[in-house]
């Protein structure tokens, strides 16, 4: 019996290593190449962004290597008839499936941390090379372009003299057909990471504002989020996705107090206009402005209650990818990895990922507990068993 355990699970390890180191590399220089397009990176930061890029393309990486490694191994040993051969010597054929399940069961449990780790110090740490690096993005990009442009502002320059902009054009559009136009002799850029600001320094500038001509003879310094030229990957407030697993409670009682204190205030808001007379002030747009701060607080906490099994639930599909890959390419017995591998993967593809993106979603809004989110896994098991069932009585 150990000999058959420590043969398929050294077959599993080495497979499954391979397997995911390759599309680790490959995933990895998709998210490399992306990171490059959408923020112009030189070598050296995308160099620094390489850390932490590399837990995000391993949580994509693994449950599918996992997949793939259980197909290989088990097609190739069902093809050879082992499977046959264990069974005629009156072995149940689990002894060759338990060792992957509990490779699965563990690998499911360094899903889940990678999960963590993308979304928490992965993020925070392309938030920090995007910010670190913006001067040199913005510069390099006008040094070798004469422009630099995003979906709401763009800057031309004649010429740039280290880090002077000669001659600059500012174009800021602020929705709904309210652009503005500033030109300046000269102009300046400074980073404050503590902020994630950009702070423009401007000399004789003039121009259009909304529709009306403006004129600042000296120097004229503003501040723009750096969300404005970056995303908004960059914004300090931390979304609830980004936080670490650790942090969520806390992150839970700071957002259920917030929410304690709007309703606090609403209902000494409302005593008073009801005191006063003053029915009117209940359909001002302060009032409405707190309903709305209400129902964003509500939503941000469905969120934090989500995040803990949305990532426990995205780390142990690994266990279920297995549960399904290893008996499936045993009944098809003709070393087909591929086949075997689609066979499980379009499904999954098609059920399992829609029902835990709508699962999500729908426990975001507060519509079904976040406990829902386990549903796609449990379908997974479900299938998966059923498949077991049918190799061991078969």
């Amino acid at each position: 019996m150990r000999i058959l355990t420590r043969y398929i699970l050294l077959e599993m390890l080495t497979v499954f290593l391979i397997t995911t180191g390759s599309l680790t590399v490959f995933i990895f220089l998709g998210l490399i190449g992306k990171a490059a397009v959408d923020n112009g990176l030189g070598v050296g930061p995308l160099m620094r962004l390489l850390p932490y890029l590399l837990p995000e393309a391993m949580q994509f990486s693994v449950p599918g290597a996992l997949l793939l490694a259980t197909t290989v191994v088990y097609g190739r040993v069902s093809s050879s008839n082992e499977i046959v051969a264990v069974k005629s010597l009156g072995i149940n054929p689990m002894v060759m499936l338990w060792p992957t399940l509990l490779l699965a069961f563990v690998v499911s449990f360094g899903a889940v941390a990678l999960n963590d780790l993308a979304v928490s110090w992965g993020h925070d740490g392309v938030k920090r090379v995007l910010v670190d690096s913006f001067e040199e993005i913005f510069y390099g990009r006008l040094r070798t372009q004469r422009s630099f442009s995003t979906d709401d502002f763009d800057v031309n320059v004649k010429y740039v003299d280290g880090t002077r902009l000669i001659g600059p054009v500012f174009n800021f559009n602020a929705g709904q057909g309210e652009a503005s136009v500033i030109r300046a002799d000269a102009a300046e850029i400074s980073i404050d990471p503590a902020t994630s600001t950009a702070n423009f320094k401007l000399e004789n500038a003039e121009g259009t504002v909304k529709g009306m001509n403006v004129s600042y003879p000296g120097e004229l310094v503003q501040s723009f989020p750096l969300a404005r030229f970056l995303g908004d990957g960059v914004n300090q407030t931390r979304s609830p996705s980004e936080y670490p697993l650790r942090g969520i409670s806390e992150a839970k009682t700071k957002q259920q107090l917030e929410i304690n204190w709007i309703k606090h205030e609403m209902a000494a808001a409302t005593s008073m206009a009801l005191l006063l007379g003053r029915f009117d002030e209940l359909a001002q747009p302060q009032w409405k402005a707190r309903e709305s701060s209400l129902t964003w607080s509500r939503r941000t906490l469905h969120r934090l209650n989500v995040e803990p099994y949305r990532r426990w639930a995205n780390g142990f599909s690994c266990l279920g990818f297995a549960l399904i890959g290893a008996p499936m390419a045993v009944r098809r017995r003709h070393g087909e990895f591929w086949g075997s591998f689609f066979a499980c993967f379009l499904p999954i593809l098609l059920v399992y990922y829609p029902m835990l993106v709508g699962c999500v979603d729908q426990a975001k809004d507060g519509v079904i507990p976040p406990q829902a989110v386990w549903l796609g896994n449990v379908v997974l098991a479900a299938w998966g068993v059923w498949l077991l069932r049918r190799v061991i009585r078969f």
